[in-house]
């Protein structure tokens, strides 16, 4: 596993260049950990591995995972969100806390948050939906990005039509937040539950907006049409 991790690294190291690395923080408002890789590149490296990737057990890859996310290197978690997003076919149920303590313990910044989310995790409660109850218990976090993972773990889902409840339920819980990062997730979530549900997410802006934050709100009509946008504006 070693040897794996120090091939992983060195590819990354390999393709890593100083404007990458300066230009990367500009994204983000807290310090991160960035070797300089362009995320296209990213993704290709990890692709790269995705056979060995899957000759391996569950087990194996988390374990993998784990060493990844803890280096605090944004490219590596990167591709331990990929790795573990690659064998969500072998997911179950105790595979939560997994997830969980990663989100709780690793997680510093609104990228590592949605690739984490939009994928592993979103995957995990497609799967599981029982789960959803654990999103509504991370929207009541103190903990900025777990508050941010209860939303926008549900952008793939939403884009299905699916937990259109749920998501509202989770919006409630978040409207009055008022940390940026947190109300363009739950925004985001409206969004992506409008591509299906448009007028059931418009109803509820209507209903909402004089408690919605204007990031959440334009965040939420953000794929609508005119007419309804210029609705959901007006004071």
């Amino acid at each position: 596993m070693n040897a794996f991790i120090a091939k992983i690294r060195k590819t990354l190291k390999s393709q890593s260049d100083p404007h990458t690395q300066t230009t990367g923080q500009n994204f983000f408002k807290e310090k991160v950990k960035i070797h300089g890789v362009k995320t296209a590149i990213v993704t290709k490296i990890a692709k790269s591995f995705d056979k060995e990737i899957l000759a391996m057990n569950k087990k194996q890859v988390f374990t993998l995972c784990e060493e990844l996310w803890q280096s605090s290197y944004i490219e590596e978690s990167f591709i331990a969100c990929h790795f573990s997003n690659l064998i969500h076919k072998k997911f179950e149920p105790a595979d939560f806390t997994v997830f969980e303590k990663w989100l709780n313990d690793y997680v510093s910044n609104w990228a590592s948050c949605d690739t984490l989310c939009n994928h592993t995790i979103g995957n995990f409660v497609d799967m599981f939906p029982s789960y959803i109850k654990e999103l509504k218990r991370w929207a009541k976090s103190d903990n900025r990005w777990v508050k941010r993972a209860s939303s926008v773990t549900l952008i793939i889902p939403a884009r299905k039509g699916k937990f259109l409840k749920e998501i509202f339920e989770i919006a409630d819980t978040l409207i009055k937040d008022q940390d940026d990062l947190v109300q363009k997730g739950f925004g985001w979530m409206l969004k992506a539950a409008s591509e299906f549900h448009q007028k059931d997410v418009f109803n509820y802006v209507i209903k909402n907006k004089k408690n919605m934050p204007r990031t959440a709100l334009r965040y939420a009509i953000e794929k609508m049409p005119q007419e309804l946008k210029k609705k959901a504006m007006k004071k």
